[in-house]
């Protein structure tokens, strides 16, 4: 059963199946036809019509010779009964599908860089597979952010730094996806070790453009500094990666900026920092509460975006020698 809006405003609990009879029977004019449609007893039927009338406090039909003619107010309630049973029909189709798994909401929060150099292309691919499913994508800075919204059950998944959840926290569970390694980006040429790359410990020289330590990859680079036992030359933060490359490309100093950013828009030279020779790389990862079940399109997300990240990752190289 359901429950109907008179156009008076006043709420009736109405039967679909009352609903049905009385469109069927304005559809074919007799009781007889009607009963043969619906396949029911057409004692039952006159029967469903009387209720039906008794229910609203009005007369639907006039008899007139063998055929059931609609009164004035059975017009006006025709159509609304229609819309009803075609809301009906469209929310079983929709659980339908939800069923299926095909279909439903998906809320996801990332990074700015992430959105941008990432899932804006991704987005496509999954939509060509998952039509029915719509993906709300939601902008999330800090990992704090993205915490928040999924400790609130706001969002399905959160994107950020495998690192910033600890493997034996018992809150989350975590997709693995690609890695991701820390980048200087300068206008003017920097001192180059083997394969592109510099040392850290030339780096300390040198007018940084980092980002604020709300970052796990700035977290790294202090801590690598510290191992290093250099004092980094730290001249600008910012909480945006592209603010510190456009800086970088005004002489600025060197921007500090994961390989998940586009770079290739700035005319300047990127190198890959290390330590010992050994890149200082992060891994990203999806994470979802463990508390809350993911619908089967939420884990082909994660699949599928594991696969995309492998055919673009790393959004930005070092530059050819």
């Amino acid at each position: 059963s359901s429950r109907y809006l008179c156009r008076s405003g006043m709420t009736t609990g109405m039967d679909l199946r009352h609903a049905r009879t009385f469109v069927t029977v304005a559809d074919l004019g007799t009781v007889s036809k009607a009963a043969a449609r619906l396949h029911i007893a057409q004692p039952a039927l006159s029967r469903q019509i009387r209720d039906l009338e008794q229910e609203l406090g009005l007369k639907l039909f006039d008899r007139v010779g063998r055929r059931l003619v609609l009164t004035g107010e059975g017009e006006q309630l025709l159509g609304d009964c229609r819309g009803l049973l075609s809301c009906a029909s469209s929310i079983g189709e929709r659980a339908q599908q939800l069923r299926r798994g095909d279909a439903g909401i998906l809320k996801v929060s990332a990074s700015p860089q992430f959105i941008e150099g990432t899932l804006s292309g991704f987005l496509d691919r999954f939509t060509q597979r998952y039509p029915n499913v719509q993906v709300k994508v939601i902008e999330a800075i800090a990992w704090s952010d993205t915490l928040g919204m999924l400790e609130r059950g706001e969002i399905h998944l959160g994107q950020n730094l495998l690192r910033v959840v600890q493997p034996d926290d018992p809150r989350f569970a975590s997709y693995p996806l690609e890695a991701v390694d820390l980048l200087a980006a300068s206008h003017a040429p920097l001192m180059l070790g083997k394969s592109g790359a510099i040392e850290i410990a030339h780096l300390a020289a040198q007018p940084l453009l980092v980002l604020d330590t709300s970052f796990v990859t700035r977290r790294t680079f202090d801590a690598t500094c510290r191992l290093a036992g250099i004092e980094a030359n730290i001249v600008f933060e910012s909480r945006t990666p592209h603010t510190l490359l456009a800086m970088a490309e005004r002489g600025h100093g060197v921007a500090i900026v994961p390989s998940a950013v586009r770079i290739d828009r700035y005319p300047l030279r990127i190198v890959r920092v290390t330590y010992g020779g050994k890149p200082l790389r992060e891994y990203l990862a999806v994470f979802w509460d463990k508390r809350r079940s993911l619908p089967s399109y939420a884990t082909a997300f994660c699949d599928m975006l594991a696969e995309y990240a492998r055919e673009v990752f790393p959004i930005s190289r070092p530059s050819e020698p």
